[in-house]
């Protein structure tokens, strides 16, 4: 390896139950284990400050109140003068707009790298910032949102890669995990079936899920529908309504955001998205096939360069409430499939998908940009 970089990853988000702030942190461990020095930026007081603190990582808490929060950016204008990082890593709006105040004529470094995880166009004010000469690279974790931000934002193809999020397989193992855990809070039987998604925002697909288990819930009587991510309390009434509208209340179960999410995917059956806006690739259907188990999710964005269809999972049109239903009919019904597709969702992550494979691309993304001459 090339002498060790002064890497910046940043965020405002400083909850480990979002899956961009997982991300961010196991890159900033596995960058750090392998000899760079590496510094979180994010606001203080959640567990991702804590995180930090035992695993060799530098961190730097900042208000990151808003895009223009111009306390936060005269403060990490005083961090990069005086740590002079080679590479800031932002990971949302907010981080980059105020990286690019708190770099300016600070010279060709620090080079912004951009992740791009959501399948929305740029807006105007977000070409702006993705075109800036600062930023080096664009991150996209789909090949599909890679060629949004190009057509939307007018990037040339170069400056935007793919660099799909990664799955610790040393923690999502089902040899390493207790899958009955989460089966006995929930009060499950042994011969009961768990489908299971997380994310009941309205565009992640909850209610066209909850509309496909009511299809099939008379034919497989022994089945439950998990919805993980029910809070506040507002949006487990709200989930708990729908499910009472469609007939299925008494076979509706709902838990909190969950850091323990190997036992809760490993309590399950079959996990699902039916995302219709937004994703990128669903972090849970990456880490349920880490996990061994079978996946139905919809073909939005970039799910079919996880999910091939038949193969590891079951990939269904969006928003087609028919579809899920025989999908999820179709692996209710089939103990075999299900585990067959299950082995097979391991490999592909194992081989594409996994943490150790993200950290290489990054490591190399960051090196190649840091050995470019560069224009401020």
């Amino acid at each position: 390896m090339t002498a060790p970089l002064r890497i910046v990853h940043a965020l405002e988000k400083n909850r480990l139950t979002t899956g961009s702030v997982v991300q961010m942190l196991e890159a900033a461990r596995g960058l750090a284990a392998r000899g760079h020095r590496v510094t979180v930026v994010s606001r203080p007081g959640g567990d991702l400050e804590a995180a930090c603190g035992g695993d060799s990582l530098e961190f730097l808490p900042l208000p990151l109140r808003s895009e223009f929060d111009l306390g936060s950016a005269r403060a990490w204008r005083r961090a990069m003068r005086a740590e002079r990082p080679d590479i800031v890593h932002v990971h949302k709006g907010r981080p980059h707009s105020l990286a690019l105040l708190a770099a300016a004529g600070l010279g060709p470094r620090p080079v912004l790298v951009v992740n791009r995880g959501v399948s929305f166009p740029l807006d105007p004010f977000n070409k702006w910032k993705y075109r800036h000469p600062r930023v080096g690279a664009v991150v996209c974790v789909a090949e599909a949102i890679r060629e949004i931000v190009i057509r939307s934002g007018g990037l040339p193809p170069e400056k935007v890669q793919t660099i799909h999020a990664g799955t610790d397989t040393s923690r999502f193992d089902p040899a390493r995990v207790d899958t009955t855990a989460v089966r006995r809070e929930l009060g499950l039987g042994p011969d009961e079936l768990l489908v299971t998604q997380v994310s009941v925002r309205d565009w992640k697909g909850w209610r066209e899920l909850a509309e496909a288990f009511a299809l099939v819930a008379d034919t497989h009587p022994r089945a439950r529908l998990l919805l993980v991510g029910c809070e506040p309390e507002a949006e487990r009434e709200k989930v708990v309504s729908a499910a009472g509208e469609l007939g299925t209340a008494d076979r509706l179960l709902t838990l909190p955001y969950r850091t323990d999410m190997p036992e809760v995917l490993g309590a399950s059956d079959i996990v699902a998205d039916a995302s219709w806006a937004g994703t990128g690739i669903t972090g849970t259907i990456r880490e349920a096939m880490a996990m061994e188990r079978a996946v139905l999710a919809t073909d939005c964005a970039g799910n079919r360069e996880l999910v091939l269809d038949g193969e590891v999972g079951l990939l269904v049109p969006q928003k087609d409430v028919a579809a899920l239903a025989s999908a999820l009919d179709r692996l209710l019904s089939d103990a075999a499939l299900r585990d067959r597709m299950g082995a097979a969702g391991r490999r592909r992550v194992l081989e594409g998908f996994s943490t150790e494979v993200r950290l290489q691309r990054l490591e190399d993304l960051y090196i190649r940009l840091c050995a470019e001459p560069r224009r401020h």
